[in-house]
């Protein structure tokens, strides 16, 4: 991957490099009122549907709050999770209430809410057996609810999958803090999960190594798949507000029976399988999984998987989709599927405007009996939903996590996903 389009934190600005036809786009985007649905809020960004001949790193430094707002007025811009706290320019000393804001699926999940704080000052002496106090691996493995912070800007290369346990919160604001170029993170059968603010890309495969996972245990770990953020039997979990990008495997993958799933706010870019929900199509631990996805970008270079379902229900909701490569929304094995609200931008090649992928084993019509909606979804540049099983609303209760807000107002609900620059003293 070209290090030009990669998100670097944390110096973040433009730089546009467009030629004559991507020019000529944006032209007519602009005029058909398309620049809305861009992840860089106040920005003009230019990154959607043929744009694809630039180069940009996006600057956090340039942008302002979600607002456009310089300190007078209202903040609030519909989106119910950032309007719990954004508004509060002592966010800092309030950290906590962030885990009264959670909606969907995930929104019980509490982190390190009713913990103390815990002050990550070292990125380096990452050691996966006898982890080096001061350091993220020390503090996630804790018994105790932490709430984990940092005291600098940090770029975390970890030797070995970093194994929580449960009742934690990672939580980037205030400064910038990537976990990159190694293996992630790994939420395995434990519960009450928030990570927040955190930019995690290029993590690989590790393992065939002793980690250990609480104070009173290590053992030996098989290869991890080199995902992002893997949950494995876990429950209770918020991923917000994080960048993810160019993974080995994929970036948030959920899969041996985990549930109550909310991954929300979030800039996704340049990668193939970018969420897979479920582990086989014959794991039936699956049927109770519930996830819920809202208020992302998903930007360019996306290939894939955005997510790929199994067995159970999923509410995708109020999120922008942008130039696909394969397929948007895909799934087997009958799970449920509930697209509200979102936006949906094809590219240019007329080979890929279909947002949906079902798969079956067989090639047969099995299909068209899984319940699969879009339900006020805005269609753009072509792109098309294919819609199976039943219309009644009732059959998508156990996919209904959240009021959908109308795909039009995007462009106010959610001008800022991915990692936020939040000052101290300032409303992020």
């Amino acid at each position: 991957m070209p290090a030009a389009h990669l998100l670097h934190a944390p110096s973040y600005t433009y730089q546009k490099q467009l030629d004559g036809k991507c020019k000529h786009r944006v032209r007519q985007l602009l005029a058909d009122n398309l620049h809305f649905f861009l992840p860089c809020g106040n920005l003009l960004c230019y990154q959607i549907v043929s744009c694809t001949s630039f180069s940009h790193v996006v600057n956090r430094s340039s942008m302002k709050n979600s607002t456009g707002q310089t300190g007078t007025g209202s903040c609030r811009t519909g989106n119910p999770i950032d309007d719990c706290w954004r508004c509060d320019s002592d966010w800092e000393t309030n950290r906590r209430v962030l885990a009264d804001c959670g909606v969907g699926f995930g929104r019980n999940a509490v982190g390190g809410r009713d913990g103390e704080f815990y002050i990550v000052k070292d990125s380096g002496n990452d050691d996966p057996e006898n982890p080096v106090p001061g350091t993220l691996r020390y503090a996630v493995i804790q018994e105790e609810p932490l709430w984990i912070i940092f005291n600098q800007d940090m770029v975390i290369q970890l030797k070995e999958e970093l194994v929580m346990n449960s009742y934690k919160t990672i939580d980037g604001r205030g400064f910038s803090i990537e976990i990159s170029k190694g293996p992630c993170i790994t939420i395995q059968n434990v519960s009450n999960i928030i990570i927040h603010g955190v930019y995690i890309h290029d993590c690989v495969p590790a393992g065939n190594a002793v980690v250990r996972d609480r104070p009173d245990h290590s053992g030996p770990r098989g290869v991890s798949d080199g995902d992002g953020i893997s949950l494995f039997g876990a429950r209770d979990i918020w991923i917000d507000h994080c960048t993810l990008a160019n993974c080995y495997d994929g970036l948030i993958d959920a899969v041996y029976g985990s549930t109550a799933i909310t991954i929300s706010n979030n800039y996704m870019f340049h990668h193939n399988e970018v969420m897979l929900m479920g582990h086989r199509d014959d794991f039936l631990a699956d049927k109770n999984m519930q996830v819920t996805i809202a208020f992302n970008y998903f930007g360019e270079g996306l290939v894939q998987r955005i997510p790929r379902c199994r067995l159970g229900y999923f509410h995708i909701v109020n999120n922008v989709y942008t130039d696909w490569k394969a397929y948007a929304i895909g799934g087997s094995a009958n799970p449920t599927i509930n697209s509200q609200g979102n936006v949906f931008i094809a590219s240019d090649d007329s080979a890929i405007k279909e947002v949906t992928k079902h798969v079956t084993s067989s090639g047969d019509d099995e299909w068209k009996n899984w319940n699969w909606r879009s339900d006020g979804d805005l269609m753009m540049n072509g792109a098309y939903f294919t819609t199976s099983g039943q219309a009644t609303p009732g059959t998508y209760a156990k996919a209904s996590s959240m009021v959908a807000r109308p795909a039009s107002l995007l462009q106010n609900i959610m001008p800022s996903p991915g990692v936020l620059s939040c000052k101290i003293g300032q409303q992020c």
